[in-house]
């Protein structure tokens, strides 16, 4: 069979690619260093035309299923890679047949949890990856996505303000459904608490651990935290007509944990004067649509918060309670963001994407100004957190270098 590549490449020189060598031997000048998660397959990143794919050694059968279950979550809005292809015929030079290969879109400034966890890890920095470990398996089980293999191997994490944001990134074991079963359900639970507990024991192993971490602990934290967010998503409610407010308590619950409320079922319980009501609950990102309805800053959801937060003192700040809330958006871009961004010299952006640099200047400027007494001006904390934070930082964004020091 010859080789073929199927999906919505966008890029032709992905087929220029040397597919006629396994992944393994694949030259240094096509691949780019970055960190990598545990993985049974072989898993490589390219870059070309500016984007940087991550490409995956896997029999046919299982590239096209992948892709496929991709689609449907990028369909549903789902956090997951984004597929590109799947290359099939791969021949050696020998004549002997090589795995087909799945593509995907590297998710910019995202990192293995390792790469996350490197040095010893504090346990708010593992309640922070639990936290969002527990809400990306709630909202795939909303979408009726059965996960078969959830870990924070199979798990990317960008920064979120003070939180983290999770990706799926392996979908091999997945099954989408109209709506899970509780079968289902159960099962994936099962085994994310199992994979997650062989996980810290390996941490703990190689010393990453801190001390006052239990293993066991954690992953059995993982499973309370996921329980009660699917309770609070999706449990009836009972309550007295007269308790409306409650209903509106709940609603805010939600929201805080960054869902949306877009209807509600009420039906009377029978023979009595009460009434069950359940929240239909839509898909995370209630602060990032606004955000980027008003602004066109499409950013995690925590960032999104933060900004707007900002973006609303900056209206009331200026007088400006009353104008509409588009135009305000548009002066805060043009006054307060874009001066922070051209502020920070070409060579230090890339160490950390826009918004996430955006929120801890904030936080850079507001432990200044405590220290102060006053407020020290967004100027002023710029200057500060470029020569004593950024300059320091790791770089965050996809880079090319001459090898991997990541390799086997």
């Amino acid at each position: 069979m010859p080789l073929q590549m199927i999906g919505a490449p966008g890029d032709p020189d992905l087929i220029r690619l040397p597919w006629d060598l396994p992944l393994e031997q694949w030259p240094e000048h096509h691949l780019v260093a970055l960190p990598r998660g545990i993985s049974r397959h072989v898993v490589r990143f390219a870059r070309l035309g500016g984007r940087v794919y991550a490409i995956k050694e896997i029999s046919e059968r299982y590239a096209r299923r992948e892709y496929r279950l991709l689609w449907d979550l990028v369909r549903h809005d789902a956090p997951s890679v984004e597929p590109v292809a799947v290359v099939t015929g791969r021949t050696a030079a020998d004549g002997s047949e090589l795995d087909s290969a799945l593509i995907t879109r590297h998710l910019q400034f995202s990192l293995p949890y390792r790469a996350v966890l490197s040095g010893t890890v504090r346990p708010d920095t593992l309640t922070r990856l639990l936290d969002a470990l527990a809400v990306l398996l709630v909202r795939l089980h909303l979408t009726g996505f059965y996960w078969g293999d959830c870990s924070l191997s199979n798990t990317l994490f960008r920064r979120d303000a003070g939180a983290f944001a999770a990706y799926l990134v392996d979908a091999e074991t997945g099954e989408l459904h109209p709506a899970i079963s509780e079968g289902l359900r159960a099962h994936d639970i099962e085994v994310a608490h199992v994979n997650i507990y062989g996980e810290m024991l390996d941490l703990e192993a190689g010393g990453l651990l801190h001390p006052t971490v239990d293993p066991l602990t954690f992953a059995d934290q993982l499973v309370e935290r996921y329980e009660r967010l699917w309770t609070e998503l999706t449990q009836d409610e009972i309550i007295d007509e007269v308790d409306w407010h409650r209903v509106d308590q709940r609603i805010r619950r939600l929201n805080s944990l960054g869902f949306d409320v877009a209807e509600m079922m009420v039906r009377r319980k029978a023979g009595t004067s009460r009434l069950i009501v359940r929240p239909k609950v839509v898909d995370a990102g209630h602060h990032q649509r606004r955000l980027l309805r008003l602004t066109g800053l499409d950013v995690e959801e925590n960032q999104a918060r933060r900004l707007l937060n900002d973006l609303d003192a900056f209206r009331v700040s200026n007088g400006l309670r009353h104008e509409d809330e588009a135009i305000v958006a548009h002066r805060w871009l043009a006054e307060v963001f874009q001066p922070v961004m051209h502020a920070t010299p070409a060579d230090l952006r890339r160490k950390l994407e826009p918004a996430q640099l955006f929120h801890e200047v904030l936080d850079h400027r507001w432990f200044m100004s405590e220290a102060a007494g006053h407020d020290v001006g967004l100027a002023a904390a710029v200057r500060s957190y470029v020569d004593n934070v950024l300059v320091f930082k790791p770089d965050e964004k996809a880079v090319i270098t001459t090898s991997d020091p990541l390799s086997p």
